[in-house]
């Protein structure tokens, strides 16, 4: 099985993604909230590109979620922290999703076979589905402003250290995959520490949000797997 890393969103193109499982990492936070949001109850999660998209598509019953530059848009119900998204509120409904880089990234991804959203939280089994799928696999980190991002890249290295494992170390991997693997193998020991670290970490603490880079930086808190089914992120549970 061949895995291939790429950096951000904006390195990707969609014949990338052909006949092959995308796993599409942002950690910080929108796969995270999509994650926890599953955990905790939702029917689905609909990505969308814009603030207008999400408006159009929003129906009665429905929340809307989201963040521009890591803060909250005006006007949603749910920004992208990943504890807003443990609510009771959340249970048994639809949430319309618009995010910087992540939303993105799955919209982009969408000509795959199939599509799941990893994080630190869920890598475990998200790797397995991933493995269950039988299809060469393409993790896309998001990034932050069409760059790479480190948390996303140190989540794909773990999701490459799992993957190893479970296929018996057998896997294909790409010059930029061994680089994450490398990088998750050195920093596995720190994990928060390495995400604050980061650009987007380092602007989450400067605007006060400590605690969703603590509840990102948990591994295998989550056995649910999120993935697209038509327009909607769904639980494919791990």
């Amino acid at each position: 099985m061949r895995v291939q890393v790429i950096s951000s969103v904006n390195e990707a193109s969609s014949a990338q993604f052909h006949h092959k499982t995308a796993l599409i990492v942002d950690v910080l936070c929108a796969s995270s909230a999509i994650v926890t949001a599953l955990a905790a109850g939702s029917i689905g999660v609909v990505p969308v590109e814009t603030v207008l998209e999400a408006r159009a598509a929003r129906q009665t019953g429905d929340l809307l979620g989201g963040e521009r530059f890591c803060r909250k848009i005006p006007g949603f119900d749910l920004g992208s922290s990943p504890d807003e998204y443990t609510s009771p509120e959340i249970r048994d409904r639809k949430i319309i999703l618009t995010t910087t880089n992540g939303t993105r990234a799955i919209v982009k991804s969408a000509k795959a076979d199939f599509v799941l959203a990893g994080a630190m939280l869920n890598a475990s089994a998200c790797a397995k589905a991933a493995l269950e799928l039988r299809r060469d696999i393409v993790i896309l980190c998001a990034g932050s402003n069409d760059e790479f991002a480190l948390e996303d890249g140190l989540c794909a290295g773990l999701l490459l250290e799992r993957l190893q494992g479970l296929t018996g170390g057998t896997l294909e991997m790409d010059d930029f995959g061994h680089a994450m693997l490398a990088l998750y193998g050195d920093r596995s020991h720190a994990i928060k520490e390495t995400i604050q670290q980061g650009m987007t970490g380092k602007k989450l603490l400067k605007l006060g949000l400590r605690k969703d880079l603590e509840s990102c930086s948990a591994i295998d808190r989550y056995h649910e797997v999120p993935r697209l089914y038509g327009d909607m992120l769904i639980s494919n549970c791990g």
